[in-house]
């Protein structure tokens, strides 16, 4: 097993792990010991975990593998990557940790799960066979064609040549998409022939995401939302909806990025439209991956679009989406604990409930972000702008020293604001943004405007 000095982990966590006995008419009781946790990641989704987590009575102490330097002041830190399963297996047993949540998809399809459940530790987050929902876009693809979930008509291709005629023989615009994971960069939307050369020889001849396929699609319009859901087998609990902003630049122009913001409610998704987006997509899809020998158990998160036809898939992803999970955990009324205990151990599910009050959340990226941008810029403000209740800032990329925080990502930092309208959301999370000092990043002000017009 390998050893880890407790002097790698940055101790800032609130509140330590304890019994406490008590004597209760001549007999010795023990309280409930509160549980260890460790969330694997290091963004702003990971974030919003540690902070849930970190309201839960149930919860003692909290690690984060890696973190960052805003998780810093609610959980521990440890410098071990997403990736490194083992070290990370060697350290949840040699410091006792009770539950481990999984962040980002890279752990996941590294087999994280399984190599947990193999040292007889609980785990938050589906196998490494589910998780190829994510990890391969042909899998999801040919999973939703078998079982009749609604999505693009599709065909997948390995051959450049096959790929490129295929096509010429079709319409503009058309979607292109790299089979494996790509870090949120693998999608590209060609206008024109071009461009579509370009991209397929960027995936299938100079591997530019590494070696794989590519899943050509129909292009699909209305608009997108991001409908996660706590999954155990065929068990499926709906959270809130959520749509976020891919567009780097105000009005949605620019380059995709991994997300500029996010909100929920929204008001353009009917009751039933959320109704047969759980009763056709995310239940049939659960019990889909059962009947293929791989269950799931987790998040899943279903990128879906309100098209002239009707709700379609776009993609699956098997975890919590980021910066959707800024803005729906804060809605989060229920103890996250006792909802991922019952997840990790197939056992009964609290009642889940949700705060009526609506989220928005605004990135503040590095300038040049989604492209090459600079670091270690100071960012001043950050604790008047959290001083309101109502407000949470999540840290994406960041770094501390001497008592001050650095940019260190091209996503830096989300602020989220909630109140009892959208507008009245997005007006404090603005309020907070704009109390916020640094020199070297950008934001949208227009998160939700088209439902705010």
């Amino acid at each position: 097993m390998m050893e880890i000095s407790s002097s790698i982990i940055n101790d800032r966590a609130t509140g330590e792990v304890c019994q406490v006995s008590k004597l209760y008419k001549g007999a010795e009781l023990e309280t409930p010991k509160a549980a260890t946790v460790l969330v694997i990641g290091g963004g702003g989704r990971c974030h919003a975990i540690v902070d849930a987590l970190s309201k839960s009575a149930s919860v003692g102490k909290i690690y984060c593998a890696p973190g960052n330097a805003g998780i810093s002041r609610q959980a521990d830190c440890v410098p071990i990557k997403e990736t490194q399963v083992e070290q990370l297996r060697d350290f949840a047993l040699q410091y006792g940790v009770d539950l481990t949540v999984v962040g980002p998809e890279v752990a996941l399809a590294a087999g994280i799960s399984d190599v947990f459940a193999e040292a007889g530790l609980r785990i938050f987050g589906p196998s490494r066979a589910a998780a190829t929902i994510e990890s391969s876009k042909d899998f999801a693809k040919r999973l939703m064609a078998k079982y009749g979930i609604p999505t693009a008509a599709y065909r997948t291709f390995d051959d450049y040549g096959e790929a490129l005629e295929y096509v010429k023989n079709g319409s503009f615009p058309v979607v292109l998409k790299y089979d494996g994971l790509a870090a949120g960069k693998g999608v590209v939307i060609p206008e024109n022939m071009e461009d579509a050369e370009t991209a397929l020889k960027d995936m299938l001849l100079d591997d530019k995401f590494g070696k794989g396929k590519v899943v050509i699609e129909e292009f699909l319009t209305g608009p997108e939302f991001s409908f996660m859901c706590f999954v155990d087998g065929e068990r499926v609990w709906p959270m809130a909806l959520s749509q976020d902003h891919k567009r780097a630049y105000e009005g949605d122009k620019g380059p995709n990025t991994g997300g500029m913001g996010a909100y929920s409610p929204l008001p353009f998704i009917t009751e039933d439209d959320r109704e047969f987006a759980m009763e056709h997509i995310m239940k049939p899809t659960a019990s889909a991956m059962l009947a293929e020998g791989c269950p799931f158990k987790g998040v899943l998160y279903g990128g879906l679009i309100k098209t002239p036809s009707g709700i379609k898939v776009i993609e699956f992803n098997c975890r919590f989406g980021d910066p959707e999970t800024e803005v729906v955990l804060p809605l989060l009324e229920t103890d996250i604990y006792g909802i991922f205990s019952a997840v990790a151990d197939s056992s009964e599910m609290p009642e889940i409930r949700w705060s009526p009050e609506a989220s928005m959340g605004f990135v503040m990226a590095s300038k040049g972000y989604p492209g090459t941008y600079a670091k270690g810029f100071e960012i001043g403000g950050l604790e008047e702008a959290g001083n309101d209740p109502s407000i949470s800032i999540y840290h994406m990329g960041t770094s501390s020293e001497d008592g001050k925080f650095f940019t260190s990502g091209g996503r830096v930092l989300m602020v989220v604001g909630r109140g009892d309208s959208l507008k009245t959301a997005h007006d404090k999370a603005l309020e907070a943004v704009e109390k916020i000092h640094c020199d070297n990043l950008f934001y949208r002000k227009d998160i939700g405007w088209r439902v705010m017009l």
